[in-house]
């Protein structure tokens, strides 16, 4: 379907103005971790073959940075989040979110292996526009309780993966000719603009014709269409762990009362981790 260019070009330049996959090691022997709060124990499994994530999150056990800190995102359906140093002592109407510990950890995409399914462990990061390669939070991290999808919503998901594939491409080179775009929009040349479009999104297609097509493995199909999970951040986010026990908590926790900026209304606090293995 043709696309009205002028329109597509202010939006690209209206915004402009304002991993490596590694092979999944051996899961016998992985580590867990018993994360105690007010409303129960959690115990999750850190994977080995995300060697950076675990390492940190243990070290981090270990120094009892999490102790006292709070769930302090909470969406639904979503996911459950935690991890903010700021969160410790934090008043009533605190905004959270924007803490850390003044570093972050590169992303480690063993995927499709590791993906959002429900009871994912996974690390929180700061946006794309700031954060172009995806690296990690050095503390922030999120469970996923997700929703349960059928076959046609997975379908759809690809095609609009496998799209954004072709209109990031294109969307650069719009950018490398900007210029010249501007320049055909005031002469109001809409048939130049139009000859600009089928020639930048040929290039656009030549440039990602090796790029393989995304769809998901029947794993991540059988998982989502099962016990669900939150498929649109696959291949965005690190996950490098999952929840063995304490499932019915996380679904406590996700069903609390939220305000505005999805903080729950009363406090859910990790009292304590402990490693109960290496």
């Amino acid at each position: 379907m043709r696309i009205k260019f002028t329109f597509f070009v202010l939006s690209v330049l209206a915004c402009a103005f304002i991993s490596c996959k590694s092979a999944p090691n051996n899961d016998d022997n992985m580590t867990r971790v018993k994360i105690e709060t007010n409303k129960g124990d959690i115990i999750v499994q850190l994977y080995n073959d995300t060697p950076k994530h675990k390492a940190n999150f243990l070290k981090l056990v270990k120094d009892g940075t999490y102790e006292g800190t709070l769930f302090h995102r909470v969406i639904n359906n979503f996911m459950i989040q935690a991890g903010d140093p700021n969160s410790k002592t934090a008043a009533k109407d605190q905004q959270l979110g924007d803490g850390d510990v003044g570093y972050t950890i590169p992303a480690e995409f063993v995927y499709p292996e590791r993906f959002h399914k429900r009871g994912a462990l996974a690390a929180a990061r700061q946006g794309d526009q700031v954060n172009p390669k995806k690296e990690s939070s050095g503390c922030q991290f999120y469970i996923v309780t997700g929703q349960v999808y059928n076959d046609s919503t997975l379908v759809n998901m690809e095609k609009r993966k496998n799209y954004n594939v072709l209109n990031a491409a294109f969307s650069q080179l719009v950018m490398k000719n900007r210029e010249e775009i501007m320049n055909l929009q005031k002469k109001g040349d809409e048939k130049a603009l139009m000859a600009m479009q089928d020639k930048l999104l040929a290039q656009a297609r030549e440039q990602i014709k090796d790029v393989p097509e995304f769809k998901f493995t029947q794993e991540q199909v059988e998982a989502y269409t099962s016990i669900g999970g939150t498929p649109h951040l696959d291949g965005e986010y690190t996950v490098f762990g999952e929840v063995v026990d304490g499932m019915n908590v996380v679904d406590e926790i996700q069903q609390v009362a939220t305000n505005t900026s999805d903080r729950p209304v009363d406090d859910v606090v990790i009292k304590k981790m402990t490693i109960l293995d290496n």
